[in-house]
């Protein structure tokens, strides 16, 4: 059967996107009727699979660490349509093999939401791993937190090599003491950063309330972020400290290139192939950012930023990496399955960054959920219209000659880039 899964997925590609559909229907075909695609193709890779999960910051730290390789001159497979299910990379590999099912690349780095990460490595044991955070983030989908932290040691134990750990966040730098064999590195941040990156114990506990332990001692980091400028960051490794400019923005941006620095130089070094510094720095100063996390646009002559938000500490992060002063306002608020149904944890986020200048526009479907927390906070609100194309619209022609910024979930962000597909010039993901 298998020498008809390839070809017959490839047309099924081929007339989904003819006809506009999703891009990982492709890929369920596929796998219904060979489920062995995904692992016969991955197993030839001579440097094996490296796994991206954790709850924020997949998809721009998965693009920075195949820009990374490709510096280095790897071949790099990845799953780069946005769709971090299991079938969202096994339609991606149809788009890259051959008619025969062959792959022409030296490593696949993939981005894997966390619950399908763990379906994924039952069946694909990757050589790498790299674990961001632990972060509230669709919790009607995952349950409890802990719940998050457990599909995420689950990953680090199916992992054959090296385990890539977030050292300040103490549910993920837990996930060490649960191994046997695998090599662990870290990626960490200066003392002086600390409280710009609380993790999720910190946004909910009340001073002098409990807080659970991390490791016992701090281990050393491969990659320590030392300093973010406005368009700079400073990393330290290998006993040096050195500084990069950065085309990307968004201190949560600039954290993670740490993450993305720390994973591609042991893929070097594994390859027996010493990474070369000015090369690796060179092409982490040139990576754009990911389509909607921090995507800046043109529309009209003016910039169009967008910043997706997705949890209390995302939403905190965009706002101070995104000032508000000079900019025209929008929040976009969905509560799609994607999203995340629980909205709940827009109380947790504080909003006095927008009060001088207030929010030109809200919407989505849980426009008005937004305006109320806004009102609390004592911020401005211009228009309310749950209907995004209107809203959008509505947004650009009051806000004509001033540079704009909009705040939104995952499914808004969506929606509003097929809007402005129309008008200007937007990245396709296909």
């Amino acid at each position: 059967m298998f020498y008809f899964s390839v070809p017959l997925g490839k047309l099924v590609r081929k007339v989904s996107r003819l006809r506009g559909g999703g891009s990982a229907l492709p890929g369920l075909v596929v796998e219904k009727i060979d489920p062995g695609f995904m692992q016969r193709t991955l197993s030839t890779l001579p440097h094996g699979v490296a796994v991206v999960s954790g709850t924020n910051g997949k998809t721009t730290t998965t693009k920075m660490v195949v820009e990374l390789l490709e510096s280095q001159g790897l071949k790099v497979f990845t799953n780069r349509t946005g769709s971090n299910f299991t079938r969202g990379v096994a339609a991606a590999l149809l788009g890259d093999v051959d008619w025969r099912g062959r792959l022409d690349a030296d490593i696949a780095i993939l981005e894997l939401d966390e619950a399908h990460a763990v379906h994924f490595v039952n069946r694909v044991p990757p050589r790498y791993c790299l674990l961001l955070n632990v972060l509230r983030d669709q919790l009607d989908r995952f349950g409890e937190i802990d719940k998050t932290a457990d599909l995420l040691a689950l990953i680090a134990a199916k992992t054959t090599d090296t385990v890539v750990l977030n050292r300040e966040d103490p549910r993920v730098a837990r996930i060490a003491e649960q191994l046997t064999g695998q090599d662990v590195a870290w990626f960490g941040l200066d003392d002086s950063l600390l409280s710009t990156f609380p993790n999720d114990d910190d946004l909910r506990t009340a001073p002098g309330g409990a807080v659970p332990a991390g490791l016992p001692s701090t281990p050393d980091a491969d990659v320590v972020l030392r300093g973010v400028g406005a368009d700079s960051a400073t990393f330290e490794y290998d006993g040096a400290t050195v500084t990069t400019q950065m085309k990307l923005r968004g201190v949560y941006n600039i954290f993670n290139a740490a993450a993305a620095l720390t994973l591609a130089r042991r893929i070097c070094v594994a390859g027996a192939a010493k990474a070369n510094q000015d090369t690796l720095l060179t092409a982490l100063s040139q990576v754009e950012p990911a389509f909607g996390r921090g995507e800046s646009l043109t529309v009209e002559g003016q910039p169009l930023d967008l910043v997706l938000v997705k949890n209390p500490s995302g939403f905190r992060l965009g706002l101070k990496s995104f000032p508000a002063g000079g900019y025209a306002t929008m929040v976009a608020i969905n509560d799609n399955y994607a999203d995340g149904r629980d909205m709940s944890w827009l109380w947790d986020v504080e909003f006095d960054s927008l009060r001088d200048g207030g929010v030109d526009q809200l919407t989505g479907a849980r426009a008005y959920d937004m305006a109320l927390r806004l009102q609390y906070d004592d911020v401005r609100i211009g228009a309310v219209d749950p209907e995004i194309a209107p809203a959008l619209a509505s947004f650009i022609r009051s806000a004509q000659g001033k540079p704009k910024r909009i705040f939104c979930t995952y499914t808004a962000m969506l929606a509003i880039r097929r809007e402005l597909s129309k008008i200007t010039t937007v990245e396709v993901v296909s």
